[in-house]
């Protein structure tokens, strides 16, 4: 099952050599967080994937290198969407969506509902990670606060599931666990944008 879900993921990931693979992975989930143009990229998949590469016996690919890359590159992407909104404010926000822009209300509902919850809870939803950190500058919520929801987040979204593909490929008898895991991450990042489309759908209609 781990090949197919490699494949399923990406065919040409395993093609792309140590470094590639390193560049593409760190590049996504920075893009993701720190800017609005990965706002559709496929974080959790890609990040999943890499860990069922990375636990193959023929792997070049070091588990310790993904964990820590990744988690710097979504604890960084997270800083500058933080620092970009702080600075720039809403209107810049509202302009930089383009369309996108239409799920900034909710998402700032979000926020200002949960607040430091918020932005450890949006790394598992794509329009949510890309907006809550820039939602928190332009609040100007305490970097302090806002640092450590940023670390907590990137390592039970970032690290948690490279690790699950990891022991999902080289540990069998943690292989139901580790692809419950990455299930519920993936498919959260799938079905909640088709949901929130659908709603947009009907109000559109009423």
């Amino acid at each position: 099952m781990s090949d197919w879900l490699a494949h399923l993921a990406d065919p040409q990931l395993e093609d792309l050599g140590a470094l590639g693979l390193y560049a593409l992975v760190f590049g996504i989930v920075f893009a993701e967080t720190g800017t609005l143009v990965g706002f559709w990229l496929p974080g959790s998949s890609v990040l999943f994937t890499a860990g069922l590469l990375a636990g193959r016996d023929s792997s070049t690919l070091s588990l310790p290198v993904l964990v820590v890359g990744v988690t710097l590159a979504a604890v960084l992407g997270d800083t500058v969407g933080y620092w970009s909104g702080r600075r720039l404010g809403r209107p810049w926000l509202q302009r930089r969506a383009g369309r996108a822009a239409a799920h900034l209300p909710k998402a700032e509902a979000f926020y200002l509902k949960y607040g430091w919850f918020a932005v450890v809870a949006c790394r598992f939803i794509p329009w949510l990670r890309a907006f809550t950190p820039i939602i928190a500058g332009t609040a100007a919520m305490p970097y302090a606060k806002f640092f450590s929801a940023n670390v907590v987040g990137a390592l039970c979204w970032g690290a948690l599931l490279v690790l699950a593909g990891y022991a999902a490929d080289s540990l069998p008898w943690v292989r139901t666990v580790a692809y419950s895991i990455a299930g519920v991450a993936i498919l959260a990042s799938i079905v909640v944008p088709i949901v929130s489309w659908v709603r947009r759908r009907r109000s559109a209609r009423a």
